[in-house]
């Protein structure tokens, strides 16, 4: 009884060993993604875009659809000639899975540049610059309590983010620079403005966001705090498939375009400095 009982255990070890490795290797395979690049999307007509719904990219007013990334999308329509087809997605991984499934060509939102991006996708000339920045609330409208101005002070405290926020990695790093544990919550539901009111109502107390987007929401509640920094500058693009480089290079080409005019810096100062 005793020797079936050790060859059991055996069996258990070598079933363990083998999903362990099967696992590790289904993880160290590169990503699948579909083959389609500008020749195919000319000959369909239609370029496939995905951005965020939010008051600063994508939003309806009244009868209206507005936002800094939809009205950039809509200049990239006129410059390329093709049909923008618009899919909103929250969630920036779940917008990355699509991106590799074909089920979008180019994701239009914030992406900061990083290694670990730059792995798999390729990425447009950066179209503006940003960072990541702690929102808190003031000393005055968090009960005389003083906000954090030291990152070596974020040790055991809990900061959130949108699912899916490039932030995380810089926060994972932050942790080794200050030698402390620094808790993170990925809100699957909201963006970086529903978190933003939500520090400024009290619900949570930190929340990491893009600082363009924090100066606009400071402006509607100038109970926040903005001013610790979380990352250093970092480029914003957009990106497309490790297999469409005919797509980015033509991207380049109109967003250079776009860029170069009037409209665009109106629609900057309307979406992220206008009061």
């Amino acid at each position: 009884m005793k020797k079936w009982k050790k060859i059991l255990w055996v069996y258990i070890v070598l079933l363990a060993l083998a999903i362990v490795t099967m696992y590790s290797l289904r993880k160290s395979q590169p990503r699948r993604q579909v083959v389609r690049d500008l020749p195919e999307i000319e000959k369909e007509g239609i370029l496939r875009m995905t951005t965020e719904y939010s008051p600063t990219s994508y939003y309806i007013e009244g009868d209206s659809v507005l936002g800094f990334q939809y009205e950039l999308c809509q200049a990239i329509a006129k410059v390329s000639g093709l049909e923008i087809q618009l899919n909103l997605e929250m969630n920036l991984q779940k917008s990355f899975q699509d991106l590799e499934s074909g089920k979008c060509d180019v994701i239009a939102r914030n992406i900061p540049i990083t290694s670990e991006n730059k792995e798999h996708y390729l990425f447009t000339d950066p179209i503006w610059f940003d960072k990541q920045v702690l929102v808190q609330r003031t000393e005055k409208a968090n009960g005389g309590i003083k906000p954090i101005h030291n990152q070596l002070l974020l040790g055991s405290k809990t900061l959130y983010l949108p699912k899916g926020s490039p932030a995380l990695l810089r926060i994972q790093n932050l942790e080794q620079e200050i030698g402390d544990t620094i808790y993170t919550y990925e809100d699957e539901l909201y963006s970086d403005e529903q978190l933003i009111i939500m520090v400024a109502k009290g619900d949570i107390d930190f929340a990491v966001c893009d600082q363009q987007i924090a100066e606009k929401m400071k402006k509607r509640f100038p109970e926040i705090d903005i001013s610790t920094d979380i990352s250093f500058t970092q480029l914003q693009s957009w990106a497309v498939r490790k297999g469409s480089p005919i797509l980015l290079d033509s991207l380049n080409s109109w967003l250079k375009r776009v860029k170069t005019g009037d409209d665009f810096k109106k629609t900057f100062q309307n979406h992220y400095k206008k009061k």
